[in-house]
This record gives structure tokens, C-alpha cells and sequence, in this order.
């Protein structure tokens, strides 16, 4: 984190609470910035820290989405996050020992949210008992014409995550046998995983989003409501505010270490 902050020149930058504005969207702009090679690489470098600090997930997704002609506004949000990277120096991934191989999942997304191409961008967070050991942010790559399609998009991705980490620790000896459990926070989207009445109104949707119906109909998984409020995956599909954000960084795990 220090060396990206000098590289960029922000060793002694002034520190933000958040890596992304609330009220901040990236319009198009002419103003080409005078040093795209120093944005990729900079931008390149906090997707490697991302590995440890899945708090900058959305932030550095957004940015990199903007590699291809980044104006003097998209500097403008790559100093935002290492500004917010100055204040959390000493923050990181913390694990802990469990005897338990239970999992849980979020899935969310924000539906149409970028104001650019109107697609929607999901994520998710895998937990193994109290432990992050996956996550994800990413736009989606169609239109969501829903909000329930695109919840149901995000509800796949995890679901086919969760499926590898199953396998993976069905290999290792270390799979409990219950059930995973998924949560998301569209009631709607819950129901078209267990109630196939609701399919021939949802044709539009792509096939493999229903690969998530099959793994609960054959008793594989298991899709909860959970309250928006509860929902540890949002600051995976969107800028949050202060407050929230911080709430629900602790809730990942990602907690200042000191010596």
C-alpha cells in the first residue's frame, strides 16, 4: 500500500473515510488524462491489493472498467481511493480458526447502475462459518430488464462459486454435507429459485440463470431473504456512505491490525 502511495505520489495525501463517492457518477469527459500509462499501472497495482482488501472491490472494478481512455476525472477517482487506502494503512483480511466448514453466502446487485450503459453491476461474498473466503464485484455483461433479473444474475454467479468451494473441500475431507445457504435481499428472486410457476413470466431471462433453480431443487443449496439492512454483500455493487460502509467492512473482516 505504501509503495503504490509513493509511485503515485500520495505518500502524505490527506485520508477519506470511503474509497468511492456517493454522489460522485463518472460522466464522459474530453479531457483525456496526460498519463494513461501511470493510471493502468497504478490501477493495476490495487488489483493485486484487492486480494486482502475486499473493501476496495467495487472501487478498483469501477476503475478498471475506465483503462481503456482515462480522463482527468477517472484520476480524479483513482486519488479518491488511495486516499482512502493513506487512512487504512494498517487494515487487512482477518481469518480465523474454525472447526466448522458450514457455508453462507450474499449475493446482491445494483440494478442499472451504471448511468453510462445502464448495466447492472453484482457481487457477492462467500463465508466458510465466520470467515471471507471469496468475493466478487463485477458489471453484469447484459441489461437487466428487472431488478429480479439482475438479482437472480448475481444469485448464479455465487451459486456456481459456491459449487467449486464444495468440491474443493469434498476433496480435502472437510465438507460438513449440509447445505450451503444463500442470501439475498430480493424476495422475488428467492421465489423463482424454489417455484418454477413463476418461470413462464421470466423467459426473457437467460437459461443459465437457472442453473441456481436446479442446484436447489436437487437440494444443494438452499435461498433465504435477507433484509437490505443485513446484506454484507452491497458494498461489493455500490458507493456507500460513511457509516454504513464502515459497518459493513467490519462485518467482512477487514479490521485494522495492530502489533
Amino acid at each position: 500500500m505504501k509503495d503504490i502511495l509513493t509511485r503515485a505520489g500520495m505518500a502524505d495525501c490527506k485520508p477519506l473515510a470511503t474509497p468511492a463517492a456517493v454522489n460522485q457518477p463518472v460522466s464522459p469527459s474530453d479531457e483525456v488524462y496526460y498519463n494513461p500509462t501511470q493510471y493502468r499501472r497504478i490501477v493495476g497495482a490495487l488489483q493485486y491489493l484487492t486480494i486482502t482488501r475486499p473493501d476496495l472491490s467495487y472501487a478498483v472494478n469501477h476503475l478498471c472498467q475506465l483503462m481503456h481512455s482515462p480522463t482527468n476525472d477517472h484520476w480524479g477517482l483513482v486519488k479518491r481511493v488511495l486516499r482512502y487506502i493513506r487512512g487504512t494503512l494498517d487494515y487487512g483480511l482477518r481469518l480465523f480458526v474454525s472447526g466448522s466448514s458450514v457455508i453462507h453466502a450474499y449475493s446482491n446487485s445494483d440494478w442499472a447502475g451504471c448511468p453510462l450503459d445502464r448495466k447492472s453491476t453484482g457481487g457477492y461474498a462467500v463465508f466458510l462459518r465466520t470467515n471471507l473466503v471469496s468475493w466478487l464485484s463485477r458489471k453484469q455483461r447484459t441489461v437487466a430488464c428487472s431488478s429480479t433479473e439482475a438479482e437472480y444474475k448475481a444469485l448464479a454467479d455465487v451459486s456456481a462459486e459456491v459449487t467449486w468451494i464444495m468440491s474443493l473441500l469434498r476433496e480435502l475431507g472437510l465438507h460438513s454435507g449440509d447445505p450451503p445457504t444463500l442470501w439475498c435481499d430480493n424476495l422475488r428472486a428467492t421465489y423463482l429459485c424454489a417455484n418454477p410457476v413463476f418461470h413462464a413470466k421470466t423467459k426473457h431471462v437467460e437459461i443459465d440463470f437457472h442453473f441456481v433453480r436446479d442446484k436447489v431443487a436437487s437440494g444443494e443449496l438452499r435461498v433465504n431473504y435477507v433484509s437490505i439492512k443485513d446484506q454484507l454483500a452491497d458494498i461489493f455493487t455500490k458507493p456507500l456512505p460513511g457509516p454504513r460502509f464502515a459497518a459493513l467492512r467490519d462485518k467482512l473482516n477487514v479490521v485494522a491490525h495492530h502489533p
